[in-house]
């Protein structure tokens, strides 16, 4: 029986990544798919969603979690000094696929693997896709050929979908459409984000970034809750200082240790509940983060 070479699929779950494999499987690679679990969303897939395709298609799934412990604080570090530069808000997309390259690529060494494939499409994403940061990229990571990006070698190019869809068909493949997206992405995150970075965050506190009202008060970060939804997040995540008031008000922390704040942030949380006011909202605007 002749062993089949095997391959590294860098795995996000979307229509990209999903080609890549059933292509490096019809050329007669024993396929490797990696998923990186990152703490401010991956885009399209879920680590679950992840995990039941190649479940499906009888792949054994490879997670880097970077959500947790020294990963988590090598990648908010990444983050906080993007050697080269950010988008629009503060993602630091060439340095995260650099990261990510150099990650599995150790991975890849200690089991003896040589390539490492990708989805990625020239053109497609204006940051991290382009020819010039590929090469960058491929300097950086001291990959060289060893990356094999068999979409583009199938002549795919650009921001169409068109030729993935039709191998998508071809595969008979099911795949998630674009939803959500990395956080560090969105533009009206990037003063919160920046501030909660020089703070610095744990692993528990980042579930927090994109939920609720964030104020600061006297240097201590506050966080309300707008639904129920929020709500049970903030009474469930287990950090901070839960703010009681003897009547129905948002669920609201205070996430850094100073008791003189109380009377604040109570003052705080009921202008947001049923008792407050537009005019007391108002008084809080210039704290908002």
């Amino acid at each position: 029986m002749v062993t089949k070479e095997k391959c590294i699929v860098l795995f996000s779950g979307g229509l990209d990544s999903r080609l890549a494999i059933k292509i490096m499987q019809e050329k007669g690679y024993e396929v490797l798919p990696v998923f990186f679990n990152l703490p401010f969303g991956t885009g399209c897939c879920s680590e679950a969603c992840s995990f039941n395709f190649a479940q499906l298609h009888n792949l054994k799934l490879k997670i880097i979690d970077c959500s947790k412990g020294k990963l988590l604080q090598e990648y908010l570090n990444i983050v906080k000094q993007a050697k080269h530069g950010t988008g629009a808000g503060i993602n630091p997309c060439i340095d995260c696929r650099i990261f990510m390259l150099k990650k599995t690529k150790q991975f890849a060494d200690k089991n003896k693997i040589k390539f490492i494939a990708t989805g990625e499409v020239t053109g497609q994403r204006p940051m991290s896709q382009q020819k010039k940061q590929i090469e960058l990229i491929e300097k950086e990571t001291g990959l060289g050929n060893r990356i094999i990006r068999p979409l583009i070698d199938f002549g795919i190019k650009g921001r169409s979908r068109k030729k993935q869809i039709e191998l998508a068909k071809k595969f008979k493949i099911k795949y998630p459409h674009p939803a959500g997206g990395c956080l560090l992405c969105e533009k009206q995150l990037k003063d919160r984000l920046n501030y909660l970075l020089s703070r610095g965050m744990n692993e528990k506190e980042i579930k927090l970034v994109n939920v609720g009202r964030h104020f600061v008060i006297n240097k201590c970060w506050v966080v309300i809750g707008r639904n129920q939804t929020e709500n049970k997040i903030i009474e469930n995540l287990g950090v901070g200082k839960l703010i009681e008031l003897d009547y129905p008000a948002p669920s609201a922390i205070i996430l850094d240790n100073n008791k003189t704040m109380d009377k604040k942030v109570k003052d705080l949380v009921k202008a947001y509940s049923k008792k407050g006011s537009l005019k007391e909202r108002k008084t809080f605007e210039g704290l908002k983060l």
